[in-house]
């Protein structure tokens, strides 16, 4: 699958929704999320873009422990835009439980309630835990179980994904 190709996608239905309300602001998750969010922001004449970070809120924080807390440093939510009353599109790279996004949710709003929240991601999975469907995605795709995707981007702010074993 090319990852490109997706954001390319994922711009087109930016600009359609920026054409139909442009006050939208958007955010992306730390870290493939907040790569995408950055370049869309640029791609579109963003004077912003916010970053999430879930480490926090993760329901398998003390799972994760020390990577978390790593995350949260490099990477910490900013969110420079008024949260309250806003329209946000929130990011990621691959969606696939529904519980990272559950994450982001809990985050975003210890900042303010949003009058409204929709998800973008450039692949889905669909292998959810929780009732959670985004409203713009790059492609459904099928990987399987044993495997992760993970998001790459070069030094032109490029994308690929890559896909690994999955560790446990």
């Amino acid at each position: 699958m090319d990852a490109e190709l997706l954001y390319k996608k994922l711009l087109a239905h930016l600009r359609s929704a920026l054409a139909a309300n442009p006050a939208i602001e958007i955010a992306g998750l730390a870290i493939g999320g907040a790569w995408i969010a950055e370049r869309l922001a640029h791609d579109v004449g963003l004077k912003h873009h916010g970053v999430i970070n879930v480490a926090f809120h993760r329901d398998d924080y003390a799972e994760k422990g020390l990577a978390a807390m790593r995350s949260a440093e490099s990477m910490a939510t900013h969110l420079p835009f008024e949260v309250n009353g806003a329209h946000i599109v929130v990011i990621d790279d691959v969606l696939l439980t529904g519980r990272t996004v559950r994450a982001a949710l809990n985050e975003l709003f210890d900042f303010g309630r949003p009058a409204s929240v929709e998800l973008m991601v450039l692949a889905d999975r669909s292998k959810r835990e929780l009732p959670i469907a985004a409203s713009f995605v790059g492609e459904q795709v099928n990987v399987p179980d044993h495997q992760i995707m993970a998001l790459e981007q070069d030094e032109q702010s490029h994308f690929r994904f890559v896909l690994e074993e999955r560790t446990a």
